[in-house]
């Protein structure tokens, strides 16, 4: 949904404005009360944006309200990238002493006064007009959900069931997954862990695509044995190994390997858990669907992939850079 979207947005927004760098400059822009009176109005648009997606569908002057604020947030976003990147530009002139001439040369068309003047004018801009919408919205009778981000993203538990007449116009998309699942790689032995990431904005049809690549025939044709994890909560490794081998374990394991049926996963710790995955997995070919990932924490995922030798397709909605630099790193 695209309000979820919103959410989303308004929580790194005010993320960002909450850091030091942001206080410090804004305080040397002379802009610092605006920038907590931005801080709390931010606050009170996103706890009224869960309630504005539910009764949205047939009030036209509400779709135009969170149109006007995913346009506002869009100008917010672009006033902050601006400023780091003013930020990244000091740091490559102050780190380049040697060729200052050059530098300060190439970046003659950014005058700090003239910066500093205009941020601190769109600083001023901004607020007012996310003022006027945080008032606006009274005549709407938005109740103000307050919810962490948890209980946002938790969709309930997926399953990895679809019924192949209901997918309309994913042929194309997945194909191209297939393709790269039954490829045949020389060195994937060596190198263990294929990722293919899936990524978008809520909404997008991911996780239905994922099912359709996971009940292709040639999936069981290819693979020992198929996983489906739907994470949804925090990333946190010992949870996601029990429920990685709940799924191996109900799954189609090959007849040699070990069962762990009855066994109280959660009374193991990481180490004793990786030896049962070891087991159950050991010398399979396998692919797990990780859905509903929100965690992007490098260190966390590189501990996973130490644990586990898998052909890994990986959902995420919203953080395209990062899983595509992930992959680049892991694949």
């Amino acid at each position: 949904m695209a309000e979820t979207f919103l959410f989303s947005v308004a929580e790194l927004l005010i993320k960002k404005l909450a850091s030091i760098i942001y206080e410090e400059a804004f305080r040397v822009l002379g802009v610092y009360d605006d920038l907590q009176e931005t801080k709390q109005t931010l606050s009170f648009i996103k706890a009224v944006l869960l309630d504005a997606e539910q009764k949205q569908e047939h009030n036209n002057e509400l779709q135009e309200w969170l149109r006007l604020i995913k346009l506002v947030f869009s100008e917010a976003e672009d006033v902050l990238d601006e400023f780091e990147c003013e930020e990244l530009r000091k740091q490559v002139v102050n780190a380049s002493r040697s060729t200052r001439t050059k530098v300060g040369s190439f970046f003659t068309h950014s005058n700090p006064l003239v910066f500093r003047h205009r941020m601190a004018r769109q600083i001023k801009e901004i607020k007012k007009r996310l003022g006027k919408i945080a008032a606006d919205r009274q005549k709407f009778g938005l109740e103000i959900i307050d919810v962490d981000k948890n209980v946002l993203h938790k969709r309930g538990m997926t399953h990895s069931h679809v019924i192949p007449s209901d997918v309309i116009g994913r042929e194309d998309d997945k194909e191209n997954i297939m393709q790269v699942l039954m490829q045949h790689h020389p060195n994937d032995v060596d190198k263990g862990l294929s990722v293919i990431p899936i990524v978008g904005i809520g909404g997008l049809g991911k996780t239905t695509l994922a099912k359709f690549v996971f009940n292709d025939k040639r999936i069981d044709e290819s693979f020992s044995s198929k996983l489906w994890v739907c994470v949804f909560d925090d990333f946190d490794i010992k949870q996601l190994m029990i429920k990685i081998l709940h799924s191996a374990t109900c799954s189609t394991i090959a007849p040699s390997a070990p069962t762990s049926f009855g066994l109280n996963y959660r009374s193991l710790d990481v180490e004793q858990l990786q030896g049962h995955l070891r087991n159950n997995l050991a010398s399979q070919k396998f692919l797990l669907v990780l859905d509903d990932v929100w965690n992007e924490d490098r260190v966390k995922w590189l501990e996973l992939r130490n644990l586990l030798q898998i052909f890994l397709i990986f959902l995420n909605y919203a953080h395209d850079d990062y899983v595509c630099s992930l992959e680049t790193e892991l694949a």
